[in-house]
């Protein structure tokens, strides 16, 4: 599958999957796929990789894709084992946006790591700043909100309320990491 096709293949895919059951979430993945494509620059080879996992990291809320409940897993699993997806695709998605904390939470971090190893940083990093750079209806807005908004929605004494605070200062690091990618790219002449 060539990098342009990844893109093609992931859109209708992902709105297959969210669009009629979730027309909320595929609004929000539509938006975090955007915040790929404006971070591109700082992505090279891998933007259209990363385009993909965007577009198709929140597949697992999808009611016929649903198993354990934890849709970082769910959607990685869908898209390994029937999707035949490219694995990098696959890993981004079951790490997105710290999953791996939730997954502790959940008592599923093992799980999720031995099944889909944690090895593009770079990428984990952009994945994460392009989510909690959206809101759920798709629009630009920054991390603290994000996550002030994700406490909000689930309660703060919730699974994910509790999980997002301890994630925070890590989604907070990521959009540093990325936030310096982006100046450097800048700052280059042109």
């Amino acid at each position: 599958m060539t990098a342009t096709s990844l893109t093609e293949w992931a859109y209708p895919l992902a709105k297959s999957l969210l669009a009629e059951p979730l027309p909320r979430r595929w609004a929000h993945s539509q938006g975090v796929a955007e915040r790929a494509r404006i971070i591109a620059p700082i992505l090279g080879d891998d933007a259209e990789l990363l385009e993909a996992a965007a577009v198709l990291h929140d597949i697992g809320y999808s009611p016929e894709l649903v198993k354990t409940g934890f849709h970082p897993l769910d959607g990685a699993r869908h898209l390994r084992d029937v999707a035949k997806a490219d694995e990098r695709v696959v890993r981004l998605v079951a790490h997105h946006s710290c999953a791996w904390m939730e997954a502790e939470t959940r008592g599923l971090r093992e799980e999720l790591e031995g099944e889909f190893p944690r090895d593009l940083p770079h990428l984990d990093d952009a994945l994460c700043f392009c989510d909690m750079n959206t809101t759920p209806d798709g629009t630009p807005t920054n991390p603290v909100d994000r996550i002030n908004e994700i406490a909000g929605r689930y309660g703060a004494d919730s699974l994910i309320g509790t999980f997002i605070r301890r994630a925070e200062p890590e989604i907070l690091a990521c959009t540093a990491r990325v936030l310096e990618r982006v100046a450097a790219v800048k700052r280059q002449p042109m």
